[in-house]
């Protein structure tokens, strides 16, 4: 298998970091992951109470399946939540705040390594500083929340150039050939969250996947129009599939649907369907990176990781 600086730190077998997305990567899908031989990962919610972080991971992840991390994002951040995860995971994760040296320390205290997504230059050398263990940086072609506007090669170059510790590939990575690639261009491994989201473990809504599965090449789109979240407070910015423009913006009504069956859902909120969401799936958020043409059929995690690791390694070996 494929050996590098992260799976090293890491103590994994692969280096494939599942991406965290919510609701839609639930602990079942991280555990698939970290027993496959990737790190899993799971999110915390955002402004979470240390108490209920506690209760959460002691009762949904196995610390023994493997390397999982947990992610926290925007700057609603409690040091005791990150004290909580440190101490129950092998990474903490960030993303979508500014590094900051004080979360990192607490993050080692309990034992934990860092990794910080960053969508620049300049914050992927704050991380470094801070003393994050790994930094991840996110190209333009990623699903979801883009922080930044750089195609991934060129972002990865710069920091590859400007740090010292392990560099991680975010954004439009599906398939072998873009996991070799990133890998022959220095990163020490990849994030990678779209393929999952069409595998057996998955949390997304069936439709949701339907819809991922259904596009094509130029199938996704950066927009501001599902805005109505909290990271879209400070960068309302996300790639999600262009039929969901379309469809959102041909909705008159005042609502898309529900969570469960009460809590409405405007038109242009920034949560995408996952199972317990009802209504007009195809006009919600359907976060996609640029990479989705090649997700084309849903695979249990553990084929996916596979997949995508002997499917790199022997590009890499022919190379």
């Amino acid at each position: 298998m494929l050996s590098t600086s992260f799976t090293e730190l890491a103590r994994c077998e692969v280096p494939i970091q599942q991406a965290p997305m919510g609701l839609l990567s639930p602990p079942g899908l991280a555990l698939a992951v970290a027993r496959a031989g990737g790190v899993g990962t799971v999110s915390a919610p955002i402004g979470v109470e240390p108490h209920a972080l506690a209760a959460q991971l002691d009762a949904s992840l196995d610390a023994s399946a493997g390397a999982l991390a947990v992610n926290f994002i925007t700057d609603q951040v409690d040091p005791e939540a990150v004290a909580v995860a440190g101490a129950r995971v092998r990474m903490v994760d960030f993303f979508w705040n500014t590094p900051h040296v004080k979360l990192v320390e607490v993050a080692h205290a309990g034992g934990a390594l860092v990794n910080w997504q960053v969508g620049s230059l300049p914050d992927a050398v704050l991380a470094a500083e801070a003393g994050a263990d790994v930094v991840t940086v996110q190209g333009r072609e990623a699903g979801g929340h883009v922080r930044g506007d750089t195609p991934l090669l060129a972002l990865l170059a710069a920091v590859l150039r400007a740090v010292d510790v392990p560099v991680l590939a975010a954004g439009g990575i599906a398939e072998p050939r873009a996991l070799a690639a990133v890998l022959a261009a220095g990163a020490a491994g990849a994030r990678i969250g779209t393929r999952f989201l069409a595998t057996s473990e998955s949390g997304a809504h069936p439709e949701y996947v339907l819809a991922l599965l259904a596009a094509g090449p130029e199938g996704t789109e950066i927009t501001d129009g599902f805005a109505k979240c909290p990271m879209c407070a400070t960068l309302p910015r996300a790639r999600v599939l262009r039929s969901a423009i379309a469809a959102v913006d041909a909705v008159g009504e005042e609502q898309v649907g529900t969570i469960g069956d009460a809590d409405p859902i405007p038109p242009r909120a920034g949560l995408p369907p996952h199972k317990d969401v009802h209504g007009h799936i195809d006009a919600m958020a359907l976060y996609a990176g640029s990479s989705v043409e090649h997700v084309t059929a849903v695979r249990p995690a553990a084929d996916v990781v596979a997949g995508l690791a002997e499917g790199a390694e022997r590009l890499l070996r022919a190379w």
